[in-house]
């Protein structure tokens, strides 16, 4: 009996702990463990993910740049499909079994619980005709999405341009899923996370034959979408446009600034593409045929390109020449067909001498600027020739050259200011002087600048001392503000007094009598402020430099053009700037005599110049440097 009893006990124990165990299992399924729970509503539900309208851009006056067009994608679910009829599929998608068979095992190394897209951009009538027959394939549907459309074929490397999502991202950035679209360059990246917007999600239900039946819980888990915000740039389309028709026949850039707010006019690359090459299914071949385009439509010159600034260089020599106090404004220095020291000999043009500073810069005189380095340089304050450089390159560096300004593009360029230890490493430690390095003094030797810092130079010339950094972006939707980087002023360590006689030589350049070298620049009823310069080029002909601003004593453009290969600054790059300041100002062009004649005037790019190793910039004696006939 007592036998009994204790089996008894036993088992009565054994089923108490039994009952624990599946009571604690039960508990950590569906309570702990939600894996379970997950696994039954998968089965249950089908989620939607709704894609965003991607914000528009207008331009500064509100006219629209970029607008959207609807795309269909067909997309799968790997862990809802059942078996289907794939011969039907390919026949509504036009695509082969093969074809098929490799975007659906794309889609399950994604991810087999996460929506991603089996094909792209399908045409409204297949998507229309897949979406009626849609039941006939457990795991795909139809979603809808937006492309990019243009108003106008410009700006493309300032809007920039929309791809697919990279594995990059897709690895870093949870918002992202296989086959969205992100912002790859130009304001489309810089602003993406405003642009985008924000996905929303709907939940169904599904019944036994895997058929949606109804929202689930009426719809209160469901997200909703957020359209992208639209964006105001600074960029003046109409301006654009007049800028991208002026450079069609040449290769360069062009940059405006408005100076008192440092907003982007116009931005243009030559030669440029037209932006919706990179819009739809065939946008891989587009930017392969892009990319192999031996003149390099993709470079963005505007950001990307480094130049010798040439004789436009000579307006900072004097601003600083000022500061240091080692010349003033009734300084005079002798020109006889340029600059000589020995057998150096750096080459100037025939023109009245001596010269004061204003006349120096109206003339564009060699030789001036020379002496002015050279008293930069000698100057008694200084222990040595390398602290007094330190010094001068510390005022150029003030003036926003050497480092990217930071406009939102990502694909901005620095300059190239050497410094002391360049030289010493070149030369030899206290073995160099300003005739060693006397090109600088006319914008030519080591000096590299891009065209967006030389526009930005000519914005603080116009502002009389400082700058705000350029950038292309003035309003977001919604009363966001744009990065307060953009609204600073940037002060030069130049005093605003001494920008006044550079400004009155600037006018001279263009307005002034014999001797000035931009004279074709003059625009009837504007006063205009400029500036011409040649870079040379040791790979072919010279490059065709004009920097300006307008008007005078209240400037509302500044502009810097570079022409490459095309020779002196005032036969082509001066035209354009000229006519494109008129644009802006007055809203159209009535020399459209001059438009047509800068539109045929390219010529065959030219051999380069020979020179001996001791002529800098050596111009025929009937010519300015800039090639105005005397």
């Amino acid at each position: 009996m007592n036998q009994y009893t204790d089996r008894r006990y036993v088992f009565a124990v054994a089923i108490i702990l039994v009952g624990l165990l599946f009571m604690i299992r039960l508990f950590q399924i569906q309570v702990i463990d939600k894996s379970y729970e997950q696994y039954a509503l998968n089965n249950a539900q089908s989620i939607r993910v709704i894609y965003p309208a991607r914000g528009l851009i207008y331009d500064r006056y509100g006219e629209i740049m970029v607008y959207n067009k609807a795309a269909y994608d067909i997309m799968v679910t790997p862990r809802n499909i059942e078996p289907f009829d794939t011969t039907e599929l390919c026949t509504i998608l036009k695509i082969s079994r093969e074809g098929a068979n490799e975007r659906l095992n794309s889609a399950r190394s994604y991810s087999r619980r996460v929506p991603s897209v089996f094909m792209k951009q399908v045409s409204y009538e297949n998507a229309a005709l897949f979406q009626e027959k849609m039941f006939q394939f457990p795991g795909f549907y139809v979603t809808t999405r937006t492309l990019r459309e243009y108003t106008d074929s410009i700006a493309s490397h300032a809007l920039g341009y929309v791809g697919e999502v990279g594995q990059a991202i897709l690895d870093k950035d949870p918002y992202y899923q296989l086959g969205d679209y992100i912002g790859v360059s130009g304001v489309e990246k810089a602003y993406e996370e405003y642009l985008r917007g924000q996905k929303g999600k709907n939940i169904f239900l599904k019944d036994v034959h895997n058929q949606t039946i109804e929202s689930y819980q009426e719809g209160r888990l469901d997200e909703v979408v957020e359209v992208g915000k639209n964006l105001t740039t600074t960029l003046d389309m109409e301006l654009q446009a007049y800028g991208e028709k002026l450079m069609s026949p040449y290769v360069g850039s062009v940059v405006a600034l408005e100076p008192s707010t440092g907003e982007v006019l116009a931005l243009v690359s030559a030669p440029t593409y037209s932006p919706d090459l990179l819009v739809g299914r065939n946008v891989g071949v587009e930017f392969g045929k892009l990319a192999a385009d031996t003149l390099n439509p993709l470079f963005n010159r505007a950001l990307m390109a480094q130049y010798p600034p040439g004789s436009t260089f000579k307006t900072i020599m004097a601003l600083i020449g000022l500061q240091e106090k080692v010349i003033s404004e009734r300084t005079e220095h002798h020109c006889y067909y340029g600059f000589y020291v020995g057998n150096i000999h750096t080459g100037c043009h025939l023109h009245e001498t001596p010269l004061d500073l204003i006349e120096a810069i109206q003339n564009s005189c060699n030789s001036y600027f020379i002496n002015v380095l050279k008293s930069i340089l000698q100057d008694v304050k200084y222990s040595s020739t390398a602290e007094a450089y330190d010094n001068w390159r510390k005022h150029l560096l003030s003036m926003g050259f050497t480092e990217p300004l930071g406009i939102e593009l990502t694909n901005e360029l620095n300059g190239n200011i050497p410094t002391p230890d360049y030289f010493n490493r070149i030369y030899g430690e206290n073995h160099w002087n300003y005739l060693t390095i006397r090109s600088l003094a006319i914008g030519q030797g080591e000096l590299l600048i891009t065209p967006i810092q030389m526009a930005n130079m000519t914005a603080t010339i116009a502002n009389r001392g400082y700058y705000i950094p350029p950038h292309l972006v003035r309003e977001i939707e919604g009363g966001e503000q744009i990065d307060d980087f953009y609204r600073e002023k940037h002060f030069t360590t130049i005093d605003s007094s001494f920008y006044v006689p550079i400004v009155n030589g600037m006018d001279l350049v263009i307005n002034g009598g014999k001797g000035s070298t931009a004279r074709n620049a003059k625009i009837e009823g504007i006063t205009v402020c400029g500036k011409t310069g040649t870079a040379e080029n040791p790979h072919g002909n010279d490059h065709s430099i004009f920097l300006a601003f307008a008007p005078k004593e209240d400037p509302k453009i500044a502009i810097a053009v570079y022409v490459e290969n095309q020779g002196f600054g005032t036969t082509y790059a001066a035209p354009i700037a000229s006519l494109m300041i008129e644009k802006y100002l007055t809203r159209e062009v009535k020399r459209t005599w001059y438009e047509n004649w800068v539109m045929q005037l390219i010529q065959p790019v030219a051999p380069s110049r020979k020179k001996d190793s001791t002529i800098i910039d050596t111009i025929p004696s009937n010519q300015t440097d800039d090639g105005t006939e005397e």
